[in-house]
């Protein structure tokens, strides 16, 4: 594998995250985010406030709730929720926010990314954590390097 951005290691170096937006369906991408980054050895807490289980664990209504402080916070919701979750890394001190973005919108949203810059939260915009997280996957590998002919990876 290539060199893994700076700003991506840096994010990959906190070992609590929170994945904010996983789901009661186990097949939706942050519930693959958050079972890579557990099963990588990540001390990992899901946030969705209409869950209290998801995938057999324990999940929270907003980063507030989570038990520990949160190092890392990766936002795989709507746009339209992903200000409000940055907004929450910023009153908690978190400042390693990652917006998920594949191919579509994702949760990039020109708000959160301005939170993120009126607040000095280091942001990544775009791409996903399992395009770096070793073993990475066939399809993650594909997406890396279509997301890196479109210079559209994070970091």
């Amino acid at each position: 594998m290539s060199k893994i951005p700076k700003q991506v290691a840096e994010f990959l170096s906190k070992k609590r995250i929170a994945v904010a937006g996983v789901s009661r369906n186990f097949q939706q991408p942050a519930n693959a985010i958050y079972r890579k980054s557990k099963g990588a050895g990540y001390q990992v807490y899901a946030v969705n406030p209409n869950a209290e289980r998801v995938e057999g664990d324990a999940c929270y209504p907003d980063l507030h709730s989570v038990p520990e402080p949160v190092e890392a916070v990766m936002v795989v919701t709507h746009p339209d929720v992903a200000a409000k979750v940055v907004r929450e890394c910023a009153n908690l001190g978190i400042r390693h926010v990652w917006l998920h973005r594949s191919f579509g919108q994702g949760s990039v949203s020109e708000e959160a990314v301005a939170e993120c810059v009126r607040h000095n939260i280091d942001c990544l915009v775009g791409g996903c954590p399992m395009m770096y997280c070793e073993p990475v996957d066939f399809g993650h590998r594909c997406m890396r390097w279509i997301l890196k002919m479109q210079s559209r990876l994070p970091g």
